[in-house]
């Protein structure tokens, strides 16, 4: 079966209307081998504003349906995922170019999500307070926000937009979804499983799902109307510093998950066997193009050369080929632009000292010529140079060394970037120095294992040029609703707060 054929059946299953991926402008391209496999429709500026009205009017009807009753409607929407998991996760493989497993493992992290939030409907708690004033209650209590825009990357194109979106549902907001332009087909098809939960359901509000395809021109109209109270846009550092400023011009609240370098500090005592499984996953799984893939291993001088000896082996044994067939660890990148960054990132690591010493080219060319497969690279560097302070979106990571352990923790937060890091040790003076407030700057950091592979359960993001925003778990529930403090008076007196007297002659 072609990559068309195998979409098309895809799509099919999944309930897409063919009209909506076969006679459009946009065109989309699997990397897995190069070809066109669809074309979609883009969604022009007034269609978007359409969207936004209608998701403005079916805010005004959700959020007067009691919390438990709006996740009754995530919990349908997480049995259409589970039912349709495998034609979803190969749908994610197709466009995107993850491996089998991963792209299964990205349905799953919706249907968790879905589990998670529907718990969280009956749970949105908030607290009451002692008032310092006789004859009053004082409490604090969260209600629905507003429509939400979710404005999601290509490398994790439906697990994003649930984290944002069964959230939101629950907390009683509308969603207007942006994917990126790479992976609207991801997108479709997710849309028409949220309607098939909502016909079961009945009765949902036109305009409380809505999809806006386009590019940075759409992400821009959404950052700018000042109908839409949250903007969560997910992507490069460069594309939140462009969107950040219009969201807050409006004094709006902006939810930024940006770049990552992450890194891994490998101690003396670590155990090995366990590094280069860590490492290998960490660093080269969806090709790099994790925000939270290793990017930078930072080595104690004295086990340095047994580390890069063990990891460029397993390296040069890393299956690398068509994530559709068993036994392929590593896809394609998902564009030649990709590569061409690997390979300028490459020449600059050279020009400042660097060592490739395993991987390094392209594979499958001549079996593949208009799909980008890289070997996983690794390459020492002699510092911490420019080109290793930045994110580059690809399978290369960088291996430095330390001989103090502030010198290594002086290292994993010498970069922009603040999302996922990790240390391997099993001295546990060392864990707990990494992990204290001096330790790791990051929103992640874990111990023995590397800094890819966050589960829903806790928050997810991070510091610094990361944008500082939180998804999915914890209280992150928050982002999607406002504040209200009350204060109730249950008595005939009127005593002010702080004692001030303001007594009428």
């Amino acid at each position: 079966m072609s990559a068309s054929d195998q979409a098309r059946t895809l799509l099919e299953q999944l309930g897409v209307d063919a009209a909506r991926f076969m006679a459009g402008d946009l065109v989309v391209r699997t990397p897995i081998t190069g070809e066109e496999i669809a074309s979609v429709a883009r969604t022009d500026a007034g269609a978007t504003d359409a969207a936004i009205t209608r998701a403005t009017h079916a805010f005004a009807a959700w959020r007067d349906l009691p919390g438990p009753h709006r996740g009754e409607l995530v919990r349908l929407f997480g049995e259409e995922l589970r039912r349709e998991k495998d034609a979803l996760g190969g749908l994610v493989t197709l466009e995107v170019g993850k491996i089998a497993q991963e792209g299964l493992g990205e349905v799953q992290e919706m249907i968790d999500i879905c589990d998670f939030a529907v718990g969280l409907s009956r749970q949105l708690y908030g607290r009451s307070i002692a008032s310092e004033r006789p004859g009053h209650r004082l409490t604090e209590t969260w209600h629905p926000l507003g429509p939400v825009a979710v404005i999601s990357a290509f490398n994790f194109p439906v697990a994003v937009w649930s984290w944002n979106a069964a959230l939101a549902l629950v907390c009683g907001d509308p969603v207007i979804w942006k994917p990126s332009e790479r992976t609207p087909l991801t997108a479709l098809a997710c849309m028409s499983l949220f309607d098939r939960a909502a016909e079961r359901f009945g009765g949902v509000p036109a305009g409380l799902a809505e999809l806006v395809i386009g590019g940075a021109d759409r992400a821009v109209q959404l950052a700018d109307d000042s109908r839409i109270p949250l903007v969560s846009a997910t992507g490069s550092t460069q594309m939140g510093k462009e969107l950040a400023p219009r969201i807050a011009a409006r004094l709006g609240r902006s939810l930024l998950e940006l770049g990552g370098n992450n890194a891994a500090i490998v101690a003396p005592s670590a155990d090995l066997d366990l590094v280069v499984r860590g490492v290998l996953f960490s660093a080269v799984g969806t090709a790099g193009q994790r925000c939270t893939s290793l990017r930078r291993l930072i080595v104690h001088e004295s086990i340095v050369d047994d580390v890069v000896a063990r990891l460029a082996d397993s390296y040069g044994s890393v299956p690398v080929g068509d994530p559709r067939e068993p036994g392929t660890l590593v896809g394609p990148l998902i564009s030649g632009e990709s590569f061409e960054r690997l390979e300028a990132a490459l020449d600059e690591a050279r020009a400042d000292g660097g060592d490739v010493v395993a991987g390094g080219g392209r594979a499958l060319a001549h079996e593949l010529p208009d799909a980008w497969y890289a070997q996983p690279t690794l390459v020492r560097m002699p510092s911490q140079t420019a080109v290793v302070e930045r994110e580059t979106f690809a399978p290369i990571l960088y291996v430095l060394t330390y001989s103090e352990p502030d010198e290594a923790i002086a290292l994993q937060n010498g970069v922009p970037q603040g999302l996922a890091s990790s240390i391997f040790t099993t001295d546990l003076r060392e864990a707990e120095r990494f992990l204290a407030s001096a330790g790791s700057d990051c929103g992640i950091a874990n111990v023995n294992i590397g800094p890819s592979g966050a589960e829903i359960g806790g928050a997810f993001g991070g510091e610094k040029e990361t944008g500082g925003g939180r998804e999915s778990g914890s209280d992150a529930w928050k982002a999607y609703m406002r504040r209200q403090t009350a204060t109730v008076n249950y008595t005939s007196d009127l005593p002010l707060a702080q004692g001030i007297v303001f007594d009428v002659p």
